[in-house]
């Protein structure tokens, strides 16, 4: 059994077809089903049923994907983000949300590279369960996420900031009634994809409100700009982190029962780049710190 038949195998998982791993790891189709045939040979394990005319992962070949994929990144890791003597080297991959790209991330970001600067930084945003998933494939070594409510088998998350949602409306607005605004301005809606787009659809239906909901959107520059403009009213998280050139707009709190959505870092179990993450944790811990202070 070697690495590249453990590549093939996850690219099948992931892929769901022969032909389309075939794609993805530039060999041909017969080349991947003579590799899974002497992988199952090499476990003694029915990796795949057979029986229909694409073969699907058996229950057992599950549990070996899994596997496979933190085999992959513990290989693929090895020279990357090691302990030297001078500090951390080599290179992290994290995922941060979007919401966080203009306070947060980029803060804490600069402060792990003013005590590492050999240490190189790949940031890919997006949402949640996508980064998520990305860590637990082991493309990623950690991701800020928001707390889902179930976490994936194998990975850890450490809480960071509670961040409550709030409504917003445009600065000049006279009315000060959350409710109010809701049944009577156009709704700007959260992406409904996003963990805290469910908390705030939920917390809406909780309040038996019908919003008329004027356009979807996942960036908090975006949706801010589109309330600033009057174009309708809006609920997002009270960033922990706000932009320092944030978009003026009114902010109303939505009340003692309002959620909130928890922020926080999410790595594998038993993650290789153990020493990088608690330094990024440590980073992004110092500028929370630091922004409830003020």
């Amino acid at each position: 059994m070697t690495i590249r038949l453990l590549k093939t195998f996850v690219a099948v998982a992931d892929t769901k077809t022969f032909s389309a791993a075939a794609d993805v790891v530039h060999v041909t189709h017969a080349a991947v089903s003579q590799q899974m045939r002497s992988l199952e040979e090499d476990l003694g394990l029915a990796l795949f049923d057979r029986s229909t005319r694409t073969p699907t992962l058996t229950p057992i070949g599950q549990q070996v994907a899994a596997r496979a994929r933190r085999l992959i990144a513990d290989y693929d890791g090895l020279a990357s983000a090691v302990l030297s003597d001078d500090g951390l080297s080599g290179t992290l991959n994290l995922g941060a949300l979007r919401t966080t790209l203009t306070g947060l991330t980029p803060r804490a970001m600069a402060i792990l590279k003013a005590r590492f600067p050999e240490v190189g930084l790949h940031i890919r945003p997006g949402l949640t369960s996508a980064l998520l998933t990305d860590v637990q494939r082991g493309e990623l070594d950690a991701t800020l996420a928001s707390r889902p409510h179930l976490l994936p088998a194998g990975l850890v998350f450490h809480d960071l900031a509670r961040e409550p949602l709030e409504l917003i409306t445009a600065p000049h607005d006279v009315e000060d009634d959350p409710l109010t605004l809701l049944a009577t301005r156009p709704y700007i809606r959260f992406n409904r994809d996003a963990v805290v787009g469910t908390l705030i659809d939920n917390w809406i239906v909780s309040q038996g409100l019908r919003v008329s909901e004027t356009m979807e959107l996942d960036g908090l520059e975006a949706i801010t700009s589109m309330v600033h403009a009057n174009l309708g009213v809006s609920i997002i998280p009270r960033l922990a982190v706000p932009p320092a050139d944030a978009v003026p707009v009114k902010r109303l709190p939505l009340g003692p029962d309002a959620p909130s959505r928890i922020v926080g870092l999410a790595h594998a179990e038993t993650p290789l780049k153990a020493r990088a993450i608690e330094e990024v944790l440590a980073a992004l811990r110092h500028v929370l710190k630091d922004a409830h202070a003020r």
